[in-house]
């Protein structure tokens, strides 16, 4: 009898895991680890969507940061200055707003950022990103954006690589949040 209660407990256990609702899957590209003072983990959400919904966890120093957004890949379309157009709010993601949550309280390009959790903006441009830290986190896209929430601003420089970068993801090397997609890379210094 208890031979078979075991193998049912194991059953069920293995379904479960493989029915489960949320469809929270390991990216194989997640586990990077650049240096000692930086790693994280990518995880998708939601990969029924369009554009999946994935969490990007990891650590710099002692702090937890947590990008939770919406993956929209290139597909033949440009990107920056077309799909993305320069000079105006972007969400940094697809659908609901990026939002970005800290443990602790940190320094962003040399700047505090209070620990909590904040929508995660950015106005990008050619030579120079404005990258934005604001007070409301729960709204859909940039349409409600309102500036006067804004925690922080900074200004980051995006840098141009080989690679091609399908899906917009988000990693933490070197001791900096880099946002990348397409052939663009923009890293946003942080201290833990």
């Amino acid at each position: 009898m208890n031979q078979k209660f075991y193998l049912l407990s194991l059953v069920l256990v293995f379904l479960f895991s493989a029915c489960g609702t949320t469809n929270k899957s390991t990216n194989s590209n997640s586990n990077a680890t650049t240096n000692n003072s930086s790693s994280y983990e990518t995880v998708v959400i939601k990969g029924d969507l369009p554009s999946p919904r994935k969490e990007m966890k990891g650590k710099i120093g002692g702090t937890t940061i947590n990008v939770n957004y919406g993956s929209p890949s290139v597909k033949g379309r440009a990107v920056w200055g077309g799909l993305v157009p320069n000079g105006k709010v972007w969400r940094t993601g697809a659908n609901e707003a990026t939002t970005i949550e800290v443990s602790n309280e940190i320094m962003v390009e040399g700047k505090k950022l209070p620990a909590g959790k904040y929508g995660f903006f950015a106005i990008p441009n050619d030579e120079e990103w404005v990258i934005i830290f604001n007070s409301v986190h729960n709204q859909w896209g940039a349409y409600e954006y309102d500036s006067s929430k804004d925690v922080l601003r900074v200004n980051v420089k995006p840098t141009t690589g080989k690679d091609h970068v399908e899906a917009l993801d988000y990693a933490l090397e070197n001791n900096s949040l880099i946002l990348k997609w397409e052939k663009l890379s923009v890293p946003i210094k942080i201290k833990g």
